[in-house]
């Protein structure tokens, strides 16, 4: 099981890691699609290929091909509106606010699953990127879809651990 191969690569300084990323994996209420759903889109958006390398193939086996490729679809459209979004928002200048994107994110409209589950790995993709402004807008759309807060710090809980555990065994192998 990669998830236990991955468990057993976090080094004994980072043993709380460990323990979290078996709890917020291994144990997850998350339902399968929603749970694999956002590791894989936190996999890729970790950018860390150790983390991607183990958790992919487990991923692939428990989402349906749709389902795989809408996560694929949430980690890419956000790797886009992450850095688009957080710009505006942080810029002083509030007339970047007003301005048409003019960038295409289609696949919002239509992820191939259903709309929770793409909204909330877009949320938890959000949560690596640090985009504060797409978390609100998640946060809302799942929230007004009757996802309760508990389902939503489920999702941003394994994109923490995802991106502490990638960040962690990259540095571990750059220093090797």
């Amino acid at each position: 099981m990669a998830l236990d191969e991955l468990k057993s690569a976090v080094p004994d300084y980072a043993k709380d890691l460990k323990l979290n990323l078996g709890s917020v994996i291994g144990n997850s209420d998350l339902p399968k699609q929603q749970l694999w759903g956002t590791v894989l889109a936190c996999a890729i958006a970790s950018r860390s290929p150790i983390v991607l390398r183990e958790l992919e193939p487990e991923a692939k086996a428990n989402l349906s091909a749709e389902a795989y490729t809408a996560a694929k679809s949430a980690a890419a459209i956000m790797a886009m509106n992450n850095v688009f979004y957080r710009t505006r928002h942080l810029l002083s200048d509030p007339e970047y606010g007003t301005m048409r994107a003019g960038l295409r994110m289609n696949v919002i409209g239509n992820p191939g699953v259903e709309k929770v589950d793409f909204e909330l790995w877009s949320l938890a993709v959000s949560a690596i990127n640090g985009c504060g402004q797409c978390l609100d807008s998640h946060e809302q759309v799942l929230r007004k879809a009757g996802v309760d807060r508990e389902t939503i710090q489920e999702a941003f809980k394994v994109a923490a651990v995802i991106q502490a555990v990638g960040v962690t065994l990259d540095s571990e192998a750059h220093l090797a």
